[in-house]
């Protein structure tokens, strides 16, 4: 697997049109990958983050894990 790219809740919510509480919630929820904390502000893998989010727009469930995340995407590259 390639590199993740670390983005901020703000910078991800901006990029899904979507409010920061709602990715704020998502990340908790669906305990996505958070890549790295300094103080307060926490950078996530913005593909697992968007991924969730295609879940969620597509009305499937979220995999409980980054992984199994993964593993989705890889099969979307593969088909």
């Amino acid at each position: 697997m390639d590199r993740p790219e670390r983005i901020t809740i703000a910078d991800a919510a901006a990029r899904l049109r979507k409010p920061e509480a709602t990715v704020r919630v998502w990340a908790s929820r669906h305990h996505a990958r958070k890549l790295l904390k300094l103080g307060k502000t926490a950078w996530y893998d913005w593909r697992d983050l968007a991924t969730i989010d295609r879940q969620l727009r597509l009305g499937l469930k979220v995999p409980p894990t980054p992984e199994e995340r993964d593993e989705i995407r890889a099969s979307l590259r593969a088909a």
